[in-house]
């Protein structure tokens, strides 16, 4: 494992584990052990994630393992409506964790300079002091999903010691971008990097000619491997989470990290080539992180949207493929796009911004023109 500093100097594995995506217990448990084991010593949860927290804290705990890691933690914004909520949140935090520290406390999902002022309006700053100066949270940072001019706003409003942005090769200039990782990085502010893979899509998502390309390149390297190397290219960026649910791929982005390494002008041109074929297929910049769940009408939004780029990047078969698998057109109750009705809930809290109402009604179509929902329709009443 190779390791970067901190602001303060400490060593962190360039490899986190992004724990919003545990699955099975048991697995999950092998992978936490697996990646301490292998030097993995960041570790990136939220009080939203469901079940994070306490998974996270439950199996720390019961391996002696809390004082080996580092804890990235966050607080839930969209809950806090008085300043009481602030001891209230982090003292469950604390419980589900089985800790009496967080080393690295952010204010979750801030996408305008406007939220991290309300937070200012309400006490945050004092609160924070309070809980630096006990030793409750060791450092300050924030999340962050919006406009880059709003995130150099937040950067610059308070004394910040780290935060994380969404970043990738796909997605350089999207969000806070490579302007705003290079403006953190200037004022000495640490940068951990979430969707490295873009949901999974720069894994296993990508045109079988931007695979070719990868693999002409060097043959010995997956998609995810060129995904993180391009990210440990960049020295401002000193941590890269990864949501793996597997051993197998804890194994394999650790091998990753472990062969990580300069990059040449030449392996740096591929990138370009394989982001001009990418870019034709991926039609609406989902990413998973299922913040739009659950849906009033039982919808799989991700899943929705995951479809409809699979067919367009992998073809129609894959594509219809996932589209069946997720939204059970044979049940007497599908949960089809069609479904939606217009809500708007979904909306409020996707980090992408996407208009999801209106992307949902061109999957339908895609999907389901009206033909095949006359078939389905016919099939169902027979049932």
């Amino acid at each position: 494992m190779q390791y970067r500093e901190d602001k303060h100097g400490n060593k962190l594995s360039v490899l986190g584990l992004g724990c919003m995506r545990f699955r099975d217990k048991a697995e999950t448990e092998r992978m936490i052990l697996a990646a301490i084991e292998g030097g993995v010593n960041y570790f990136d949860t939220a009080y939203i994630y469901p079940g994070s927290e306490v998974t996270l804290g439950g199996i720390l705990a019961k391996h002696n393992k809390r004082k080996d890691v580092y804890i990235a933690t966050k607080l839930p914004l969209m809950m806090c409506k008085s300043p009481t909520d602030f001891d209230k949140l982090f003292n469950t935090q604390l419980n589900r964790l089985q800790t009496d520290y967080i080393d690295y406390y952010m204010m979750h999902n801030i996408s305008s300079f406007g939220q991290w002022k309300n937070l200012c309006e309400m006490g945050i700053e004092d609160w924070l002091a309070e809980k630096k100066k006990s030793g409750q949270i060791r450092q300050v940072g924030f999340s962050y999903h919006g406009t880059c001019e709003d995130f150099i706003k937040t950067l610059d409003s308070y004394p910040w010691e780290f935060c994380m942005i969404q970043y990738n090769y796909y997605d350089e200039n999207y969000q806070a971008g490579r302007r705003g990782l290079q403006a953190a990085a200037e004022k000495g502010v640490m940068v951990t990097i979430m969707e490295p893979l873009l949901g999974g899509r720069l894994a296993t998502g990508l045109p079988k000619q931007a695979v070719e390309m990868f693999a002409k390149a060097d043959p010995n390297a997956s998609p995810a491997d060129w995904a993180l190397w391009w990210l440990w290219n960049q020295p401002e960026v000193t941590v890269v989470l990864s949501g793996m649910n597997s051993l197998k791929q804890m194994e394999s982005n650790m091998r990753a990290a472990a062969n990580s390494r300069s990059l040449s002008d030449k392996e740096l041109a591929v990138y370009a080539g394989v982001v001009e074929i990418f870019r034709k297929s991926y039609k609406i910049p989902c990413t998973s992180c299922d913040y739009c769940l659950p849906c009033p009408k039982g919808i799989n939004i991700p899943a929705c949207f995951s479809a409809y780029n699979a067919r367009y990047a992998q073809g129609l078969v894959t594509g219809f493929t996932l589209y069946l698998t997720s939204t059970a057109p044979m049940t007497k109750k599908p949960l089809s796009p069609h479904s939606c009705n217009n809500c708007g809930k979904c909306e409020k809290h996707c980090p992408q911004h996407i208009p999801i109402r209106k992307e949902l009604k061109k999957v339908a179509r895609k999907f389901e023109p009206l033909p095949i929902r006359w078939v389905l329709a016919l099939v169902r009443r027979f049932m």
